[in-house]
């Protein structure tokens, strides 16, 4: 999975939180470990689960400038796929027997999702931080390819040398914030459509 980075004025302990309070629930649990600028969600099955297969996520959130960098580890699901070949057996022999297997089959089901639910969580929780479309004022600065100056958001011109900067001014991802390439058409960061 591609790391996203969530502008904003929320720290890692704020999206670690959210995940906390989103999965430690049902047939899931959650445990964390901090270090300096690093949290790290983990999201398994539990162990004392009714139905289903087992899987489990690592989830890292990492402070960065402006905001929060998120990487999410590639998701364990082999316990889900033999409950799922246990469903597909038993239909085989017996039609019938998957009306016993429902809630199994459900909480596979959702535990596939799982990846997709924790961006959900995430993206919905930086939202409702502030992550926003406009760009801080670090980012907001852009350099002088002449003259390496750092120049203010707007500039026309350089204002150490005089040079044109238009074809440097910085684009942002109207979805996520992102700072993007003009000549980009999809947002590195998010996926969507420039």
């Amino acid at each position: 999975m591609p790391q996203r980075i969530y502008h904003g004025n929320f720290s890692n302990t704020d999206l670690a939180q959210a995940l906390m309070a989103e999965f430690s629930r049902g047939n899931m649990r959650v445990q964390h470990y901090a270090s300096d600028d690093i949290v790290v969600v983990q999201i398994a099955t539990s162990q004392y689960a009714s139905s289903g297969g087992a899987t489990a996520l690592s989830v890292s959130l990492q402070n960065v400038a402006d905001g929060v960098a998120v990487d999410i580890g590639k998701q364990a699901w082999l316990g889900i796929a033999a409950s799922l070949g246990v469903s597909t057996i038993a239909a085989l022999r017996n039609p019938l027997s998957l009306l016993n297997r429902l809630d199994d089959i459900a909480q596979d089901i959702e535990s596939f999702q799982l990846s997709e639910n924790v961006w959900n969580v995430i993206d919905t929780t930086a939202r409702s931080l502030g992550s926003g479309h406009q760009l801080s004022d670090r980012l907001n600065r852009y350099i002088c390819d002449f003259c390496n100056t750092p120049n203010p958001k707007g500039e026309p011109t350089c204002i150490a040398c005089g040079a044109p900067l238009g074809n440097i001014q910085p684009l942002s991802c109207l979805k996520c914030g992102y700072v993007v390439h003009k000549n980009e058409s999809t947002c590195v960061n998010c996926g969507s459509s420039l």
